[in-house]
């Protein structure tokens, strides 16, 4: 006797995700927002809301972002581990450049910046998913919008406020609009939020409540005088030069730099560049309480770090020395009793610190390092709180050698360097 057939399980049962983002699947719109602090399945839930969607019904999905290198930078990653976790493997095949449904949904995967030809020529999309949206900018938007223009399409945009004054917070929060969903969720609307996550979160609100009010809060940050490097850092997409022929376009560098974690605090390894009076931070590894023994496999995730010196704190010599057991050169950083006093003056020494969009934690860093204020009059102290400065910190070892009190400033070491290939264009001897 043959097995009774039964009927597939229906794609809908197969699917959680937060009670305050079923908007996504349960309301039409233009456009859709997601948007709020850490930990908040703004992500998680427009992956599984569209992986349903498009295993319903035939649809044609633009995943798309401000900035996108590689396939890496995109949300293929994120939907991959959801059609793993949904068991939804015979509905979608995974491709390196993009996924396919059986019933013919297909996931597309596009940067926004420096894209408008590609963009433009897109037809029939259905629905356009903009993630980390808070970095789109409006030249973007205005490419964006009149593209996803099919009959019935929608925009879903997600992302985690930034400054108030960044166009797609305006857009789509501070412009009450007729054409938009806009939904506000943190990390308390998670049922399924990790306990280490949950004690993050309680311990900022205790400790820093401006902070937690922006990290898991899905506040905007405003600009201050105490932002230790306020006006000195942009995000902006970068590819270093090496290796050309005319001496006077390569870069300096690698420059890599480590600060060691405990277990709260998080395990840092950052690559930067030089470029004339330019500060580069390329890549970032960044892991709250890292284990030692998973400390390689985070540093190898920075590219070339077992072939370059990692100038490190030297206050863990025992973690230097198990880290350099394992194929890594480290070389202990001396301090000085004004090490961080001149570590920030020569950051500040230069003209512009470019942060890669992949180097999200850094971002974060940029807008929570802080001078203390005086409770009363609000006047910025010359002190430096100790928090939000484990990236900053990685940064200042890995530029050691040049920092004042050890030389000469990285600013000059920079103009010298400018000068230098000055004279090389000129033909000039040094």
């Amino acid at each position: 006797m043959e097995p009774e057939q039964t009927e597939p399980e229906p794609v809908a049962n197969r699917i959680e995700i937060g009670e305050r983002a079923r908007f996504l699947y349960e309301e039409q719109a233009r456009y859709k927002v997601l948007y709020g602090g850490r930990g908040s399945l703004k992500s998680w839930s427009a992956a599984r809301t569209l992986l349903l969607m498009g295993g319903e019904r035939r649809l044609r999905i633009l995943c798309a972002r401000e900035f996108q290198n590689s396939i890496a930078d995109s949300v293929h990653r994120v939907l991959t581990d959801q059609i793993v976790l949904m068991g939804l493997d015979d509905l979608y095949a995974v491709q390196k450049a993009t996924i396919q449904g059986a019933n013919g949904t297909e996931f597309i995967f596009a940067g926004l910046r420096h894209n408008t030809t590609s963009l433009k020529s897109l037809e029939g999309i259905d629905i356009c998913w903009v993630e980390e949206a808070e970095a789109v900018s409006e030249e973007s938007w205005q490419v964006l919008e009149p593209t996803i223009r099919k009959p019935g399409s929608e925009i879903w945009v997600t992302f985690n406020p930034g400054m108030e004054t960044d166009p797609t917070y305006q857009r789509f929060v501070v412009r009450k609009r007729d054409d938009a969903i806009v939904v506000k969720v943190g990390w308390k609307d998670n049922p399924w939020l990790p306990a280490v996550l949950r004690k993050q979160a309680e311990d900022m609100l205790r400790t820093d409540p401006e902070a937690y009010d922006h990290v898991w809060g899905g506040e905007t940050w405003s600009r201050s005088d105490a932002q230790v490097l306020n006006g000195k850092w942009i995000v902006d997409e970068f590819t270093p030069v090496v290796g050309d022929r005319d001496e006077s376009k390569n870069w300096d560098g690698p420059y890599y730099g480590a600060d060691w974690g405990f277990a709260a605090d998080p395990t840092v390894l950052v690559r930067a560049w030089i470029y004339d009076t330019r500060l580069y931070i390329e890549h970032e590894a960044y892991a709250v309480g890292c284990e030692l023994d998973d400390t390689p496999a985070l540093f190898d995730s920075v590219p070339g770090s077992r072939d370059h010196i990692i100038r490190a704190d030297n206050s863990r010599p025992e973690t230097i020395s198990h880290i350099s057991r394992r194929g890594f050169r480290i070389d202990a950083v001396e301090k000085w009793p004004d090490s961080v006093k001149d570590g920030i003056t020569c950051l500040r020494g230069f003209d512009k610190i470019v942060i890669h969009p992949r180097c999200r934690n850094f971002q974060q860093e940029a807008r929570l390092y802080k001078y203390k204020t005086d409770r009363l009059t609000g006047d910025v102290l010359p002190v430096v709180i100790d928090k939000h400065n484990h990236g900053w910190d990685a940064i200042r070892y890995a530029l050691a050698p040049f920092i004042r009190n050890k030389g000469i400033s990285m600013f000059d070491s920079a103009v010298m360097a400018g000068m230098e290939r000055l004279m090389l264009s000129l033909g000039g001897a040094w």
